[in-house]
């Protein structure tokens, strides 16, 4: 739990995936299709077959050799542990049946909230957004009193429209941050606009590019190839990384990139990432 004295780096510390503390709820509340991602079918509320009593993975170890891909690049931000050890008090789905479609509702919920606490955490310690900080902290406050309430009251927020007044702020950050980084940059000039909002960028040959100041908010990065790009100062908000190649790529100093989006790529040892982000296990397999 967090409070709002926290600094951004220790909230951001708390909204990392603790699957020693949850119940297993991507692996029962979430469903999924066969496909490249997953090697079955699984409907939502249907426990996955790999679940084990303890609620670990049975396969946690080999997921991508039995293709389960998909739950190699999921993150719930913390919303698991968050779910399971405060909002239903330590009492699991198995324990207390009567419970557990309301448990498997609210775990999507929490997730989104979570995820927009990441994103605040982050344009907090934005220091060209200084001027508004104040409304950061307001919308930080709001997201977090929010994952404080009962199920009930959860499963009754208006999720999106939030998340609305939200992006708008995290959208100003952006704008404030990447224009700070232009005018203070002093090597050669960028020659190419690549990026925009949305852009279709799917297998693009970016192999060096420079995309410093880029906005590739929501952009399709699907299997692209950006070994050794610059992303510095890029907006990256929920760009599609699934199998972009970023070895030797910096993304440091970079704007709302999350590990799960990391775990989507392809990388290396030589790929600089911000330090809230890890290097995945699979990229040295």
């Amino acid at each position: 739990m967090t409070n709002k004295q926290s600094s951004p780096e220790t909230l951001r510390q708390s909204l990392q995936s603790d699957c020693s503390s949850c119940f297993g709820l991507c692996c029962v509340a979430l469903p999924f299709a066969a496909s490249s991602d997953f090697a079955v079918n699984k409907d939502a509320g249907t426990p996955c077959s790999n679940l084990r009593a303890d609620f670990r993975c049975g396969i946690h170890d080999h997921l991508r050799q039995k293709g389960f891909r998909g739950c190699t690049v999921f993150d719930c931000f913390g919303a698991g542990q968050k779910v399971s050890q405060l909002t239903y008090q330590r009492r699991d789905w198995r324990q207390a049946p009567e419970t557990a479609k309301e448990m498997f509702d609210v775990f999507p919920i929490m997730r989104q909230l979570h995820e927009l606490l990441w994103y605040l955490s982050e344009a907090l310690e934005q220091q060209p957004a200084q001027e508004i900080h104040a409304d950061i902290e307001h919308a930080l406050a709001e997201t977090e009193r929010m994952t404080l309430l009962p199920p009930p009251a959860l499963l009754k927020l208006d999720v999106a429209a939030h998340r609305a007044e939200v992006n708008l702020l995290l959208l100003r950050t952006s704008e404030l941050v990447r224009e700070d980084a232009r005018r203070k940059h002093t090597g050669p000039p960028i020659r190419k606009k690549i990026g925009g909002r949305g852009a279709d960028l799917i297998g693009a040959k970016l192999n060096g590019a420079d995309l410093r100041y880029a906005n590739l908010r929501g952009a399709y990065l699907i299997a692209a190839d950006l070994r050794g790009a610059d992303l510095r100062a890029a907006d990256l908000i929920g760009a599609d990384f699934r199998d972009a190649d970023i070895r030797g790529a910096n993304l440091t100093g970079c704007l709302f990139l999350t590990q799960a989006q990391v775990q989507a790529a392809v990388g290396d040892a030589s790929t600089k990432l911000p330090p809230s982000l890890t290097h995945p296990q699979h990229w040295s397999a």
